[in-house]
């Protein structure tokens, strides 16, 4: 195993080597490896399970050509995007990749960005995008989801559908927003101001998705649309605190498709981010970057896919 014998899964080689590492052990000289470089990886909290999710398939994904990946993750309270981005800088990192972080925010200044680029350090941004950002992004197609959503529900009978997301100001909140006022529009003939009644925003937290749902549930909605599972699962418990039936009396969908989200009661009905495809891509446009061939500086979208399990079902009866 050690000898570097043919024969040994690489990724069984790999995970051994890296336990060594941690035990403190120094890895046989001749599987030591010199590393192509670090990458920067920051992701704004690993609370919600789809951060670590692009973490590892980025991460395996900088591996495999050689690079050692490095993960900085903003905390409350603690250090910000721009003091992550300082240190990895300070490091000497090849390049960073940007999961949800200011680019997807439409009040946050754009300068940070252009002034990474002029320190020489290729970065490509995911989920979020600004056309004032010479970079190439990555994202699904939020609007398409919301289209899947809707389409979803409207099949089962329901009528009131509501949207649970995040603040105004984020990119993919936006466009989840236009993808669903058009698919009520096609779908119910809702006019814009009705469909608008039905929006509720909150914070991309489980506490957010109930208060969200919660407004929703008083507004007459049989079905939430949320945008994260986090937000799902407060949707289902603010309807199990008034004594609704998940999925019998009010549906709910989610949004991303994290780890261990087909094992909740009800397993959720969700929206899947394509994250092992985006992950993959993100990679591969920083490491033409870094090679001196840029990627277009456009963006990347990718279509996600409806999962339907156990949290959606026939609308109820009108008055039951």
């Amino acid at each position: 195993m050690l000898n570097g014998r043919p024969g040994v899964a690489a990724a069984t080689r790999e995970s051994v080597l890296t336990a060594l590492d941690l035990l403190g052990y120094e890895r046989p000289a001749r599987l030591r490896q010199r590393s192509a470089g670090l990458v920067g990886l920051i992701t704004p909290e690993l609370e919600n399970p789809i951060f670590p999710a692009f973490a590892q398939v980025i991460g395996q994904a900088l591996t495999r050509q050689g690079y050692t990946p490095v993960l900085a993750t903003q905390t409350p309270g603690g250090s910000t995007e721009d003091e992550l981005t300082g240190m990895l800088v300070e490091r000497g990192v090849a390049g960073i990749i940007f999961v949800s972080g200011l680019h997807a925010d439409t009040s946050a200044d754009t300068e940070r960005y252009e002034r990474l680029r002029a320190h020489g350090v290729p970065f490509v941004l995911v989920n979020g995008f600004s056309p004032r950002i010479r970079a190439p992004f990555v994202s699904p197609d939020d609007r398409a989801a919301m289209r899947l959503a809707v389409t979803h529900l409207v099949s089962l009978g329901h009528r009131r559908i509501g949207l649970a997301l995040g603040p105004a100001r984020f990119v993919p909140v936006q466009r989840k927003i236009e993808g669903f006022l058009r698919s009520m529009r096609e779908e119910l003939e809702a006019g814009e101001e009705e469909a608008r009644e039905l929006i509720e925003h909150s914070l991309f937290t489980l506490e957010g998705g109930q208060a969200a749902a919660s407004a929703l549930l008083a507004r007459g909605c049989t079905a939430v649309v949320c945008a994260s599972d986090m937000m799902a699962l407060g949707a289902i418990r603010a309807a199990r605190r008034q004594g609704l039936a998940v999925p019998g009396q009010f549906s709910v969908i989610g949004f991303d498709d994290s780890p261990l989200i087909a094992f909740t009661d009800p397993p959720l009905t969700t929206i899947r981010q394509p994250v092992a495809a985006m992950g993959q891509a993100a990679v591969r446009a920083l490491l033409e970057e870094i090679g001196g061939t840029p990627a277009p500086h456009s963006e990347f979208v990718f279509m996600p896919e409806l999962v339907v399990r156990g949290s959606t079902a026939a609308a109820p009866p009108a008055g039951s």
